[in-house]
């Protein structure tokens, strides 16, 4: 779903298994608070791949830096937008229109005429409405 690499999903298990608290959460929050998935859920892309490629070309700023790293994660507090310059591109416009039609998380804040968002807090297991069951992946990679 998050479209990451093998290896770096097992860096995130491993970053979540050595951290206080219950595994497969804070996998799962380390996956939402990546900036491409923050891109797709603010609704600058219609997909995650979409928006994976919007922040590759560097079209997202975080806190009003230019930011092309789709893993980067974001923290709270942290202020999500889409560069001016990017703001007339058809993809962006078509996925905050998408966007503004359907619920944005709770942890997130939008704001679709600034084409801009906000992490409120960090994600918790609730608020992920996914088709996930993260205890059979810590499971496999306990091993």
């Amino acid at each position: 779903m998050y479209f990451t690499l093998e290896s770096q999903f097992r860096a995130y298990y491993e970053k979540a298994n050595q951290a206080a608290g219950v595994t497969g959460e804070l996998l799962i929050q380390q996956l939402e608070r990546r900036l491409d998935n923050v891109a797709f859920r603010l609704g600058f892309a219609l997909s995650r791949r979409q928006a994976r490629q919007v922040v590759r070309h560097g079209h997202v700023e975080v806190n009003g830096r230019k930011v092309n790293i789709p893993s980067y994660q974001v923290n709270v507090g942290d202020e999500i937008k889409v560069r001016d310059a990017a703001k007339k591109l058809v993809i962006i416009e078509q996925g905050a229109q998408y966007a503004a039609q359907n619920p944005v998380p709770v942890w997130l804040e939008a704001n679709f005429e600034n084409l801009s968002g906000r992490v409120l807090h960090l994600p918790r297991r609730q608020d992920v409405n996914l088709p996930i069951n993260e205890q059979l992946i810590v499971e496999l990679y306990s091993k």
